[in-house]
C-alpha cells in the first residue's frame, strides 16, 4: 500500500499545515463602532510577521492601545478617526455611505461592526462605484468584480501600504524558506512525477511521466485525487 500523499496529510492537519499564529502580533480590526466616532494617535509603525503590510500601533482617546492596518502616506504622529462624521482623508475610517464615489478604500467590513474583512493585502485598493435603490453601496474589488455592501459597513480611505513587494525577487531559496515559514503551507513542493511510485499516483517509471489520466472525478477516493480534479474541460483551447 502506498504512503499517505500530501493532499491527504493536509486534510488531516498538523504542524506543517498550521499557520504560526502564536508569532503574530494582533488581530487587526477597526476600533469603536459604526454608531460612534473615536480618534487615535499613531505611536509607531511596526512589522507584523503575519503580513507584508506594516501595521500601526495606535493609542485611542480612552488611553487603550491597539494595532491597525496602515494606509500609504500614514506616519508616526498622525491622528486617525473611526466612525460616522470623520473627515474624508487618507487613513480615516467611515461608513460606506459617507465615502464619496471614486474614492480608494480598503479593509472593508462584510457586516457592520465586524472589524474589516476585505481588501487587506499590501498594495491593494477597492473603489466606491455608487449606490443601489435598496441603499447598498457598490464597490469594485481588486479583482475588478463588483460587490455590494450594507451602507453602514465601514471602510478605510486610501491604499494599503506595502505595495510593490512582489516585484522584488527572492534571489535565494533561504529567503523563500523564511517567508513560507509564516504561512499555513508546506514548502518546498515536490512534483508528483518526481516521487517514487509508493509516494504518489504519478510516481515511478523509467522516465518522469504521469502514467495515468490526470483528470479525475470529484468523488475519487483519497490517495488518488490528484491532478485536474473535476475539470470542466481539458486540452488546448482553440481560438
Amino acid at each position: 500500500m502506498g504512503h499517505r500523499i500530501q493532499t491527504q496529510n493536509r486534510g488531516k492537519g498538523g504542524p506543517s499545515y498550521r499557520a504560526p499564529s502564536h508569532n503574530y502580533k494582533a488581530e487587526l480590526k477597526h476600533p469603536g463602532s459604526v454608531d460612534a466616532i473615536i480618534r487615535g494617535n499613531i505611536l509607531d509603525i511596526e512589522h507584523d510577521p503575519a503580513r507584508h503590510t506594516p501595521i500601526a500601533f495606535v493609542q485611542l482617546e480612552d488611553k487603550s492601545k491597539q494595532y491597525v492596518l496602515v494606509a500609504e502616506g500614514m506616519g508616526v504622529g498622525d491622528v486617525l478617526s473611526w466612525g460616522p462624521g470623520s473627515e474624508v482623508k487618507n487613513g480615516n475610517t467611515l461608513p460606506l455611505d459617507e465615502i464619496p464615489i471614486g474614492a480608494f478604500i480598503h479593509n472593508i467590513e462584510a457586516r457592520p461592526n465586524d472589524g474589516g474583512k476585505f481588501v487587506r493585502a499590501s498594495g491593494v485598493q477597492a473603489v466606491v462605484m455608487g449606490r443601489s435603490e435598496d441603499n447598498r453601496i457598490g464597490v469594485r474589488m481588486p479583482s475588478a468584480k463588483m460587490k455590494w455592501f450594507n451602507a453602514r459597513c465601514r471602510a478605510t480611505i486610501g491604499i494599503v501600504a506595502g505595495g510593490g513587494r512582489s516585484e522584488k525577487p527572492f534571489v535565494k531559496a533561504g529567503k523563500k524558506f523564511h517567508k513560507m515559514q509564516n504561512t499555513a503551507s508546506k514548502w518546498p513542493n515536490v512534483r508528483g512525477v518526481a516521487m517514487n511510485v509508493i509516494d504518489h499516483p504519478f510516481g515511478g517509471g523509467a522516465h518522469q511521466h504521469a502514467g495515468r489520466p490526470k483528470t479525475v472525478s470529484r468523488g475519487t477516493p483519497p490517495g488518488r485525487k490528484v491532478g485536474l480534479v473535476a475539470a470542466r474541460r481539458t486540452g488546448i483551447k482553440k481560438k
